[in-house]
């Protein structure tokens, strides 16, 4: 996309029923990581995150707590869910609670055009219903258990919980009516749904046929009420899929320039939901007369011992327990790095350790320590001015801009893993140059002072590049690079460098002050998981 552009990105707004897990950080830092690459590429991008606290699951929680669905809510979100984004860092520009007068104007503002417009009427539902999914369910979603608790059953596939049989007066959407508009976004949009995978396993979804979506319910009371029957409120899935245009200004007369500008958006959402995402919510927009959202990413899940993360298997690990041993910055370099952003990846303390030495502390922390030592040894730290250029440093120059282009590609199709992996060559390069050119002989002898300093001139120079790309990724680790290189004085802040330019050669000015550089990434004498391994 050209500098400039708007880049809207979302995370789904996660359920307030209980406190955040490591899949949760995950969908948060990859969406950051897309936001903070696009901010410097000058991009008009905003990041929105949030919590989804209406909906009976809420409810039923809060009674088992003995509070109201809004305090459970309220302390959920202020102890555990903003935290979050602390300890992960996340650099969010909104956060939007469904309980907030803005959104629940804009939910009845919404609902009542589509009834308006003969979107929505009036009818009985029965049908099996998942309390943890807030969804109801076919039979080929369910499984007939045959032993343990609930044996002879009819059991949540994704929950193992028993399901309910519910039968209501609700209101409906006609969804069945945009079946063919929604397989025609799909063929004319190819990238509308990504990864392949999640793609084809939408479109053979709703060539099976839609039905008309249930959207209100009765038999509760914690939610929006429906604008024309307050004997119902809005079912929560309708409800929360619209926090994506209501937190950019819809319903809201004095910020309808704002939400022109931002919408549509691009949704980073768990595979899990990414049906809600990809069918209903189109279908939702179409029906409105808005446009559909630019794309939405079904990443895959975080895998435990085999099984998909959760609570209520015991497989949850909260990011604090990695961030207090490794750092937020390793948090978001390892579960972007290690997974193929798309696919379902498997964690373990092991690999998050070997990672964390190798590459981290090792590959670029080490790199970082030694240029800036010895330009600090050999040139009374100041960063020397390059002579004469050899093929050696031509190839560095190469693999730098490389680099630079292969990653702004991939974040353009939203393959994080892939950005980082390109951007990783230039650690490995520089590693192989310094070992290659052995400046400290070269400071051995007065007759190679001009080489010495072209070839330390380079490896800082390298590193101004890496500073750059990978501040989206590792942001404290390198704004401590930043500051050691001296560059700021000479070319301003670390986030304002423009991230597309970043593989013009010789931007880091000769002459700058470089300053005592502690580790990067410290050592870690303690292996986590003999401290922790029980916790998950």
């Amino acid at each position: 996309m050209a500098s400039g552009d708007s880049f809207y990105v979302t995370t789904p707004i996660f359920y307030v029923n209980d406190v955040p897990h490591i899949g949760h950080a995950y969908t948060e830092v990859a969406a950051d990581v897309l936001a903070r690459w696009h901010r410097q590429a000058g991009d008009d991008t905003w990041l929105l995150t949030g919590t989804d606290e209406h909906g009976q699951k809420i409810l039923r929680t809060a009674t088992a707590n003995g509070v109201s669905p809004k305090e459970w809510a309220d302390r959920l979100v202020e102890s555990a869910w903003k935290p979050l984004l602390e300890t992960v860092d996340i650099a969010n520009d909104d956060f939007i609670r469904t309980t907030e007068p803005r959104h629940e104007k804009g939910v009845a503002a919404f609902i009542q055009q589509l009834r308006d417009d003969g979107h929505i009427y009036e009818g009985v539902y029965e049908g099996y219903y998942c309390v943890g999914c807030e969804e109801y369910k076919s039979r080929d979603e369910l499984i007939e258990t045959e032993t343990g608790d609930y044996a002879g059953e009819l059991v949540c596939a994704i929950h193992s919980r028993p399901v309910e049989v519910l039968k209501e007066k609700n209101y409906f959407f006609r969804m069945s009516d945009f079946q063919q508009q929604l397989l025609d976004l799909y063929e004319s949009q190819p990238d509308f749904v990504q990864p392949e995978s999640v793609r084809n396993e939408i479109i053979q979804f709703v060539k099976q046929g839609l039905e008309d979506l249930s959207i209100s319910r009765s038999t509760f009371d914690w939610g929006i009420r429906v604008p024309w029957d307050d004997t119902h409120v809005v079912y929560v899935w309708f409800d929360a899929l619209l926090n994506y245009i209501t937190a950019a200004g819809y319903g809201d007369p004095e910020r309808r320039d704002e939400f022109r500008r931002r919408w549509p958006a691009t949704h980073i959402v768990g595979k899990d939901i990414a049906r809600f995402h990809a069918v209903i919510w189109p279908a939702m927009l179409m029906a409105a007369g808005l446009p559909v959202p630019t794309r939405v990413f079904g990443h895959g899940w975080l895998l435990v011992g085999g099984e998909k993360m959760s609570k209520s298997k015991l497989t949850g690990i909260a990011p604090q327990q990695i961030t207090e041993v490794f750092g937020s910055d390793a948090f978001r370099y390892y579960f972007l790095r290690a997974i193929s952003f798309g696919q379902d990846g498997s964690f373990s303390w092991e690999d998050l350790s070997a990672r964390y030495q190798a590459e981290l502390a090792n590959g670029f922390g080490n790199l970082a320590s030694r240029v800036v030592a010895m330009v600090t040894r050999y040139f009374d730290g100041v960063v020397p001015a390059p002579g004469e250029y050899t093929d050696a440093e031509l190839a560095i120059q190469r693999t730098v801009a490389a680099a630079a282009s292969t990653a702004d590609a991939a974040i353009d199709r939203l393959a994080i893993h892939e950005a980082i992996h390109s951007v990783w060559t230039i650690v490995d390069e520089l590693n192989g140059y310094i070992t290659e050119q052995e400046p400290w002989v070269l400071a051995k002898d007065p007759a190679t002072a001009e080489r010495l300093g072209t070839v330390l001139y380079t490896a800082a120079e390298g590193l101004r590049a890496l500073a750059v790309l990978l501040s989206p990724v590792i942001p404290k680790a390198t704004a401590k690079l930043w500051d050691a290189l001296g560059a700021e004085e000479g070319l301003g802040a670390l986030t304002a460098q423009p991230i597309r330019a970043v593989g013009e050669w010789g931007r880091l000015p000769a002459g700058s002050a470089v300053s005592a550089l502690e580790p990067l990434f410290p050592r870690i004498e303690e292996a986590p998981t003999a401290a922790i391994s029980g916790a998950a």
